[in-house]
């Protein structure tokens, strides 16, 4: 039984371990809504196989400097640190575009300054978004997000919409 599932896996290594992998890294400017807009900036990185890729990501949107008693009413600061898994077409089948979906969960810090409250928990992310080539491994990335807070954030809900650029390599 052993050697039977060594005999299948061995060629499926091989054939993923040959797949050319590729990088790429993100700097990335945008907007987050839950309850108001904000500026958003961030930094990603990632690597992909084919169709799959997998990609890490930091990023901070600010908060309203001067808050009412009521924190629904709020705009905190999110600081997200995700793991996320893309979906995404192969380069070189669209011309300069490449398209994804991607879902992932980490860590947020969700930060009420002007009333000196913070929350923190898991999230999640779902989304997608288009890596548009400019020239040579210069690309455009552009990505939309809808975030889900667990635990104790007071905006559990918020949506991101980012645009930055892309170096593959």
């Amino acid at each position: 039984m052993h050697w039977t599932r060594s005999l299948i896996l061995a060629p499926l290594l091989l054939v993923v371990g040959s797949l050319p992998a590729r990088a790429d890294v993100t700097f990335f400017l945008g907007t987050q809504s839950d309850p108001s807009t904000r500026a958003t900036r961030g930094i990603s990185a990632g690597t992909g196989f084919l169709i799959l890729g997998f990609e890490g990501e930091y990023a901070q949107a600010g908060g309203d400097d001067t808050c009412p008693p009521s924190f629904e009413e709020c705009a905190p600061s999110l600081r997200t640190i995700m793991l996320n898994v893309l979906l995404q077409t192969p380069r070189g089948v669209l011309p300069r575009v490449q398209l994804y979906a991607t879902a992932g969960a980490g860590y947020y810090r969700e930060r009420f300054e002007p009333l000196d409250e913070t929350n923190k928990g898991l999230g999640t992310n779902v989304g997608g978004g288009a890596k548009v080539g400019l020239a040579g491994p210069l690309r455009v990335r552009l990505d939309y997000r809808v975030f889900r807070l667990t635990g104790d954030a007071v905006h559990r809900t918020s949506q991101r919409f980012t645009a930055g650029l892309n170096l593959a390599f």
